[in-house]
């Protein structure tokens, strides 16, 4: 069991300890390739996330990328 606050709340997660960044995000069902991560106030780089152990404690910030735009700014 892995205790994080993930976006401001409390998340109890069953898995594996020590698991890493990428295992935390797979559990959750998060597609990894739209997404950036704060971890404990830093950026993450999407390469170290299969080498970065979580502990009880940590915050992630967890921000999705959204597509998309405002019609008639291209005219």
């Amino acid at each position: 069991m892995l205790s994080l606050q993930i976006n401001g709340q409390l998340r109890e997660l069953e898995v594996e300890t020590p698991a890493s960044l990428q295992t935390v995000l797979d559990h959750l069902g998060i597609q990894s390739d739209r997404v950036a991560v704060e971890w404990n106030g830093e950026i993450v780089s999407r390469r170290n996330w299969g080498t970065s152990p979580m502990q009880d404690g940590d915050r992630l910030e967890i921000v999705h990328f959204v597509g998309g735009g405002c019609l008639g700014l291209n005219r």
